[in-house]
């Protein structure tokens, strides 16, 4: 599980970087990371590897924006979210890692449109705050999250159209994922039996390069506008989910 070459190494912690970065205010930088842990460990072993990464990077932004949560969007939104968790759990018992990739691959482009689509849009009222709106956008985080773990701009997309501000955006964000990702942290480990010892041994190694990304990501969240690099991670995750489908 740990002999990978000097590259594969190099790969890791800097996706253990782009995690960091992207709990603490730093949206789509880790759009990267999951084809590329997809390319290194196969489809549905790659969440397995993602998962703990993530949930130690959760900490970083839940203890920094925790008092930003605005609860009410996270419990008309939570519910919806497990009904996504469980559709997406009998999904990757029933296909096999090819269809896996795949199906990682599809969502994330899937979510590229979806934030593409959300920039153009130059009026905020352009979703509704209504029950099913909650519904459909949660379990499809659900099922984006469980499946592959991208879910992030589907729920940017919720709260963003909740006109949140920014702190309040980061916070709410923080909690959902915080608590999305430890519901499914034991069905990897019984279900899918994606998480085992050796991964989280690797996991807790690549422990400093996600704490180096949350410093790193509320340092950089004041300073750099958004649309500098906005482009380039679009096009790089593009190319690398695009690689899932050769």
């Amino acid at each position: 599980m740990i002999d990978f070459t000097l590259l594969q190494w190099l790969l890791l912690f800097f996706c253990a970087l782009l995690i960091g970065m992207s709990k603490v205010g730093i949206p789509g930088v880790s759009m990267f990371v999951v084809p590329v842990l997809a390319l290194i460990f196969g489809g549905k072993a790659s969440t397995g590897i993602l998962l703990p990464i993530l949930m130690m990077a959760d900490w970083f932004g839940v203890g920094y924006y925790h008092r930003h949560a605005r609860w009410h969007y996270l419990w008309k939104l939570l519910p919806w979210a497990f009904v996504g968790v469980g559709i997406a759990l009998w999904v990757g018992e029933v296909v096999n890692d090819e269809w896996f990739k795949n199906i990682i691959a599809i969502l994330v482009f899937i979510c590229i449109a979806l934030m593409l689509w959300k920039d153009r849009q130059k009026s905020g009222n352009f979703f509704p705050d209504t029950w099913w709106f909650a519904a459909t956008m949660g379990i499809l985080g659900g099922f984006a999250t469980m499946i592959g773990n991208v879910a992030g701009p589907i729920f940017a997309i919720y709260l963003l159209a909740m006109h949140l501000p920014k702190n309040s955006f980061i916070g709410t964000g923080a909690w959902f994922f915080l608590i999305i990702n430890l519901s499914k942290f034991p069905l990897h480990i019984l279900i899918w039996k994606t998480i085992n010892w050796q991964t989280l041994k690797l996991d807790l190694i690549l422990l400093p390069g996600i704490a180096a990304g949350a410093f790193l990501g509320i340092w950089l969240v004041k300073k750099i506008p958004e649309r500098m690099y906005r482009a380039f991670v679009i096009i790089v995750t593009a190319v690398s989910a695009l690689l899932l489908l050769v």
